[in-house]
């Protein structure tokens, strides 16, 4: 029988009750293809285990019927999460985060803000060495009339509290205190946005502060007495967006399991085995000289699915894998399948959320240089891009908040994806049911369950308890024991520091290239800083088209996307060639070949960006997303220095930046060393079995 678009009630009883509950045959016979597995239900007749009821000739009463009401309401609960257009909501509901809060890294973080902040400073600066001439000598210097700089070549310095500090240095500093107080905050947080029923209210609140902490520029002008506020306001939001981002990621493995052709995978392994389970309970029986029914059989009966202790016998009693998958080709082949989908859904669920976060960068963008451009970049026009940039945060986050999930809307999908599926799993599980107990079957094996259901205890920690916890939980995952047990995470994440930090070094590296040695004007970098996000869109959208058409995972996407974008510096060291010298194209040499190189590192940055965090997906302990996810996000950020501080020292000592595409071709390929290591399906099982012992 096909299986239904998921979401219909009739397509989940099939997967998950017999065939004879919709009605069609009065002798049940499994859901599951009788021919493929040699098995049909009616062969128990001669030869049933305790507790199984069969329709006879003087009760033909339908199997479904006979069902307790707590089952029939578990199914219905199941139908009601399964629901296809609730899970298109969320993820709308999640893209629409993405497409409020990318507008801030893509303006602000990278481009207005630093400039801002230095702005800022130089506003209220001195010249060197005298410290008593005005860096900008201006009635209003934070006015739309663009300021007169007596000497823009004399070094300004701004005194900050009791230390006098370059100006250009300013933001570099806010930067690096941000990204500091950011990976504190990750890391505190984490074990509270792990628990769904707060995370949705994490992400919407580090939203409204960071949205309206850029906003507050508007209103905070560089002659102010109290100018220095901008730099605790540009922290605040830097912090804030980091930690939302974090939460955000957090929602993708479970909206990745509830997309529908996740789900039409799920029901078919959730079908395969159900089937096994009653094929191996019938040989047990056979084998046990069970041949009839048994008068202390529970009435109600149970047709394929877990009764009470003493209904069937059942092989993992004796401490044996029931649901494993060896012997069993065809449900090895349906996890198999399962698995697949779930990646290739992962990576296209990050992959648009990517785009649509670029497009509406590169919108807000085109919107805030035109006042940065009629002003001549005074220091209230950079002020307006960067609350603009806020307004739109804070605008777009309205969606979010009323479709993303929070507590029992989140769903993590069958019972089987949320437990590993091992014999010590599968032994627990055992003992907890000869344990007895006034806990109903349906909520100690059931099909689903509540995320917050499992979280509520008798005493609910407290904030300040649950941030102990975390900084515990980090220091435990650090330790060597716990890094074996995930190996391929952590071979991983060695990889990310590499490659996050060569992704984001180049994107510099070509920047400053492009100013010192092309000598490109500054319209010419605005065009080079539109191209490469307007890349990223179209990179976003095809490689996932092109990971379908060819059948790669999405680790071999991600290692395709380094070598190729190892082409980018290693261009640029062609310009060492004789061959090169004096000819119009070749080696980077002019401002045209910048421009395709920006497009083409374009299309591949967006593509890693959402591979990045997909493969990652695959690799986290199931119900600590967001303690994972932090880790991610200090990992890149506490690379950051090392790139650029190797570039700025070749530059230094040979007095020519190309140099330093030497370095980042090597740094970009060494990264893919740990990566070829890493082993998604067995780091995937170390994930599952970590998050069942843990």
């Amino acid at each position: 029988m096909p299986l239904k678009k998921l979401g219909d009630e009739d397509s989940v009883q099939e997967a998950l009750l017999p065939a004879a509950a919709a009605g069609s045959s009065s002798t049940p016979t499994w859901t599951a293809n009788s021919a493929d597995h040699g098995f049909q239900a009616a062969a128990l007749s001669n030869g049933r285990p305790k507790g199984y009821y069969l329709p006879s000739a003087e009760n033909e009463q339908d199997p479904a019927s006979r069902y307790t009401g707590e089952t029939q309401d578990a199914l219905e609960a199941t139908v009601r999460r399964l629901d296809s257009k609730l899970a298109n909501k969320r993820l709308r509901g999640w893209y629409s985060y993405a497409f409020a809060s990318e507008v801030f890294a893509v303006c602000s973080l990278t481009l207005f803000l630093p400039i801002c902040l230095e702005q800022f400073a130089r506003d209220n600066g001195y010249l060197l060495p005298d410290k008593t001439t005005r860096c900008v000598l201006s009635p209003d210097p934070d006015s739309s009339v663009v300021a007169f700089t007596p000497d823009e070549t004399a070094r300004c310095v701004v005194k900050f509290g009791w230390i006098w500090i370059d100006t250009a240095s300013f933001s570099l500093y806010v930067y690096s205190f941000s990204v500091l107080l950011q990976a504190i905050t990750v890391i505190s947080m984490g074990t509270i946005a792990d628990r769904p029923s707060h995370r949705k209210f994490l992400l919407l609140s580090f939203a409204f502060i960071g949205s309206t902490s850029a906003i507050c520029f508007l209103f905070l002008p560089s002659t102010s007495p109290v100018w220095p506020l901008s730099a605790l306001i540009a922290i605040v939001s830097i912090v804030s967006f980091g930690a939302s981002i974090v939460a955000l990621n957090a929602y993708l493995p479970s909206l990745a399991r509830s997309t529908s052709e996740v789900r039409q995978k799920a029901a078919n392994v959730e079908r395969l085995r159900e089937a096994g389970d009653v094929r191996r309970t019938s040989a047990a029986a056979t084998a046990a000289g069970i041949v009839g029914p048994d008068a202390d059989a529970d009435p109600s009966g149970s047709f394929g699915f877990d009764g009470v202790d003493n209904r069937r016998p059942r092989a993992e009693d004796e401490g044996e894998e029931v649901h494993g998958e060896e012997g069993d080709p065809m449900l090895i082949r349906a996890l198999e399948d399962y698995n697949t989908v779930l990646s290739r859904a992962t990576s296209r669920i990050s992959s648009r959320g990517i785009a649509l976060g670029y497009a509406a960068g590169i919108l807000l963008l085109c919107i805030a240089l035109i006042p940065v451009t009629v002003w001549n970049g005074s220091t209230f026009s950079l002020r307006l891009a960067v609350a603009c940039s806020g307004i739109w945060w804070l605008l777009f986050s309205i969606p979010t908040a009323l479709w993303l999930p929070s507590g029992s809307g989140l769903k993590e999908g069958l019972r089987w994806e949320r437990s590993n599926l091992t014999a010590s799993a599968i032994r627990r599980r055992s003992s907890r049911r000869r344990g007895g107990g006034d806990e109903s079957n349906w909520e100690r094996d059931g099909l689903l369950q509540d995320d917050d259901a499992s979280e509520e205890s008798e005493h609910d920690p407290t904030i300040l308890q649950q941030i102990g916890e975390a900084w515990v939980r980090l220091g435990n995952m650090l330790r060597p024991a716990e890094m074996r047990r995930l190996r391929n995470t952590f071979w991983y994440l060695a990889a990310w520091f590499l490659l996050s930090d060569g992704f984001t070094t180049i994107t510099s590296t070509a920047v400053l290239f492009a100013k010192t040695t092309l000598l490109l004007p500054p319209k010419s970098l605005i065009i080079v800083g539109l191209l490469t996000p307007a890349a990223g869109i179209a990179g976003s959208i095809l490689w996932p088209r092109i990971q379908h058409v060819f059948h790669l995972s999405n680790k071999k996407v991600l290692v395709i996307l380094i070598l190729l974008a190892s082409l980018v510096p290693a261009y640029g060291c062609l310009g060492f060639l004789p061959f090169f010298k004096g000819r119009a194209v070749g080696g980077l040499t002019t401002a045209g070949e910048l421009y395709v190189l920006a497009a083409y590192f374009g299309s591949l940055y967006g593509a890693f960006q959402a591979y990045a965090r997909a493969v990652f997906a695959e690799l986290i302990p199931m119900g600590e997303e967001a303690r994972w996810y932090g880790l991610f996000s200090i990992t890149d950020k506490s690379s950051s220095f090392l790139g650029p501080l190797i570039v700025g020292l070749i530059a230094d000592a040979t007095g020519n930046i190309r140099y330093a595409f030497f370095f980042l071709v090597g740094m970009i390929l060494t990264a893919v060393l740990p990566l070829l290591v890493v082993d998604v399906a067995q780091g995937r099982k170390d994930a599952e079995i970590y998050s069942n012992e843990g």
